[in-house]
C-alpha cells in the first residue's frame, strides 16, 4: 500500500526542512559543496600519508583514520538527504533509517575516541620528545586506533537497540534530516528514563571523558610550550597542535551541546541546524585545517604532484 508521499506503509518520512521549502534549495546547494570538499580533501589526506614515506608517522596514521572516519560518516547521510531535497520523496526505508542511525552513532563515538588519542599523541610529541619513538610505536598505535573502533561500535549496538525496542504508535515522522537518535527518541510515543541515563552515562564515558583527557594533555603541552626556546619548534608545535585543538573545539562543543543537554529542552529547528553543522561542515573542515596549517602535509602534496 502506498501513502500519499509516495512510500511504503513501513518506511520513514524525513522532514528536514520542508516546513521551511525557501531554504532548502540553498542548503542542498551548501551541502553538496560541503560534501565535496569532504570527498577531495580526506581522500587527499588518506592517499599523501600512505604514499609520502615522510608521513609515515603515528600522527598521520591516527589522522588518516579520522579522514576515513570523516568520510564514511558523511557518505552515510549526505546522498540520502541530497535525495531528498531534490526529489519529490522524502522518505527512507526502514532498514535504511537503521542503518544510517546505527553507523552515525558509531562513527560519531569512534572520532570521540580517536581525538582522545590523537592528543595523547600530541603529549608524548611534545613532551617526551627523545622516547616518543619508544612510547608510540606502531603496535600501540594500532591497539588505540582498535579499541576507539571497537569502543564506537559497542556504543552504537547500545543505543540502537534501546531507541529501535521503543514504541511509536504509528508514527512514521522523523523531524531532521537523517535518522538520528534524538529525533528518533521523539517519535517515541512513550517517555523512556532508561535510554534518558544511558543516554547521559555514554555521554559521559565518550564525551567529557574524553574532552577531559584532551584538556589535561593540552594543559600539560602549554606549560612545556612555554619552556621552548626555539622559535622554529615552537611555531610547529602550535600548528600541529592548534590544527588538533581547532577540531576538537568544533566537533566537541556541538556534541556535547546535542547530547549532554536533556532532548526536550532544544528546539527541533536548533537541533537540526546543529546536527547540519557537526555532520556536514566539521567533517570538511578537517582537512583543511590541517592541512592549511601544516607544512608537512603541504610539502608532501607538492612532491606527490
Amino acid at each position: 500500500m502506498e501513502t500519499s508521499n509516495g512510500s511504503s506503509g513501513t518506511d520513514f518520512i524525513l522532514l528536514g526542512f520542508s516546513d521551511q521549502p525557501q531554504l532548502e534549495c540553498i542548503i542542498s546547494v551548501v551541502v553538496f559543496i560541503f560534501y565535496i570538499v569532504t570527498l577531495v580533501g580526506n581522500t587527499t589526506i588518506i592517499l599523501v600519508s600512505y604514499l609520502d614515506t615522510q608521513l609515515h608517522t603515528p600522527m598521520y596514521f591516527f589522522l588518516s583514520n579520522l579522514s576515513f572516519l570523516d568520510l564514511c560518516y558523511t557518505t552515510s547521510i549526505i546522498p540520502q538527504m541530497l535525495v531528498n531535497l531534490w526529489g519529490p520523496k522524502k522518505s527512507i526505508t526502514y532498514g535504511g533509517c537503521v542503518l544510517q542511525f546505527f553507523f552515525a552513532l558509531d562513527l560519531g563515538a569512534t572520532e570521540c575516541l580517536l581525538l582522545a588519542v590523537m592528543a595523547y599523541d600530541r603529549y608524548a610529541a611534545v613532551c617526551q620528545p627523545l622516547h616518543y619513538t619508544v612510547i608510540m610505536h606502531p603496535q600501540l598505535c594500532q591497539k588505540m586506533v582498535l579499541t576507539a573502533w571497537l569502543g564506537g561500535l559497542g556504543s552504537a549496538l547500545i543505543l540502537c537497540s534501546l531507541t529501535l525496542k521503543l514504541p511509536r504508535c504509528g508514527h512514521r515522522e522523523v523531524n531532521n534530516f537523517f535518522c538520528e537518535m534524538p529525533a528518533l527518541i521523539k517519535m517515541a510515543c512513550v517517555y523512556s528514563k532508561v535510554i534518558e541515563i544511558v543516554v547521559f552515562a555514554l555521554g559521559v564515558v565518550f564525551l567529557l571523558v574524553p574532552l577531559s583527557l584532551i584538556l589535561i594533555s593540552y594543559g600539560v603541552i602549554t606549560q612545556t610550550v612555554i619552556r621552548i626556546k626555539s622559535a622554529k619548534r615552537w611555531q610547529k608545535v602550535l600548528n600541529t597542535c592548534g590544527s588538533h585543538l581547532t577540531v576538537v573545539t568544533l566537533f566537541y562543543g556541538t556534541l556535547i551541546y546535542m547530547y549532554m543537554k536533556p532532548q526536550n529542552t532544544i528546539s527541533q529547528d536548533e537541533g537540526k541546524f546543529f546536527t547540519l553543522f557537526y555532520t556536514i561542515v566539521t567533517p570538511s573542515l578537517n582537512p583543511l585545517i590541517y592541512t592549511l596549517r601544516n607544512k608537512d602535509v603541504k610539502s608532501a602534496v607538492k612532491r606527490i604532484l
